[in-house]
């Protein structure tokens, strides 16, 4: 009985890690007056300062391990940096903007993305049933191109984006908490330095007098951070099995966070061009699930960072 209190307590830490990022867009739609070059500039910020407070307190090896990096691994470091600003950016700017069934498309198709990218960057080798997987989510993507008359471009830029990342990571030697910490340190003096030049012109919104704005910006890096930690916890107990299947947690509450609560029409070819990808993503899920009982291959499983 206690061999499986490690499993449980994972599957709990996964709900809530997945569970939070499908709750973001209520979240950052509280700063719906807020810019979203701004507000991304303040995650950037609050980001770097929770996670090097983090740090400071639990590990100093992990300070060490970013001090000593070589120039080398600070370019890499770089590329993920711009890769995972631009997907930030992206989604703030949707979620504000009244497109949130778009970010969930985006990351229903993100480990199809992912998988895609692979093929192509490292010639890995997909299986029969992967390859329709692919095929079927593109089709439902192009089906809603054609219905709209133009590609979801919020969807594909969330996925290549955070897709992106991935691959980046894939060659990082950093952990998950010290490789975001450099990210974020590499993204903070340019955003520091621009939240102080809107401030000095009277554009910024920090600091004018309201306090609810300014709590809300504040946090926003502890929000970024809890459920990574969060995900963290879960790997390290739980299969990644489960894990797989928990990641679609998020898109799917954002999907009915968009059509329940902001009202966002789910349309006759929406409907039709999500269950393109529904359908792939059950194949897809499937597949994996057969292979890691075949041969329990080694995987890694990126983070959604939101």
């Amino acid at each position: 009985m206690t061999s499986h209190r490690p499993a449980q307590s994972g599957l709990w830490y996964g709900l809530a890690a997945f569970g939070l990022w499908g709750l973001f867009p209520i979240y950052w739609k509280l700063f719906a007056a807020v810019p979203a070059p701004q507000l991304l500039a303040h995650r950037i910020a609050w980001s770097f300062v929770a996670l090097a407070a983090m740090l400071a307190a639990m590990r100093r090896e992990g300070r060490r391990a970013i001090g000593s990096v070589s120039t080398k691994v600070v370019a890499l470091y770089t590329l993920a940096a711009l890769l995972i600003a631009v997907n930030w950016f992206l989604y703030i700017w949707a979620v504000n903007a009244g497109f949130v069934l778009e970010t969930s498309l985006g990351y229903f198709i993100t480990p199809l993305v992912n998988v895609t990218l692979g093929v192509m960057a490292f010639r890995e080798r997909l299986r029969r049933a992967q390859w329709v997987a692919v095929g079927v989510a593109t089709a439902g993507v192009l089906y809603l191109g054609r219905a709209y008359g133009s590609l979801p471009w919020i969807a594909i830029g969330l996925a290549l984006s955070f897709g992106g990342y991935g691959l980046v990571k894939k060659k990082a030697p950093l952990s998950s908490l010290d490789g975001l910490t450099l990210e974020t340190a590499i993204l903070f003096l340019p955003a520091v330095a621009w939240l102080v030049t809107l401030h000095a012109s009277g554009a910024g919104v920090f600091a004018r007098g309201d306090l609810r704005t300014d709590l809300l910006l504040a946090t926003s890096g502890m929000i970024t951070i809890v459920p990574l930690l969060l995900f963290a916890s879960a790997v390290q107990r739980v299969t990644l099995s489960t894990i797989g299947i928990l990641q679609y947690i998020a898109p799917t509450i954002q999907l009915f966070l968009g059509v329940l609560v902001y009202g966002e029409a789910f349309t006759r070819s929406r409907q039709i061009g999500f269950a393109f990808v529904w359908v792939a993503l059950i194949i897809f899920a499937a597949d994996g699930i057969r292979a890691r009982r075949v041969s329990a291959p080694f995987a890694v499983v990126d983070e959604p960072v939101v």
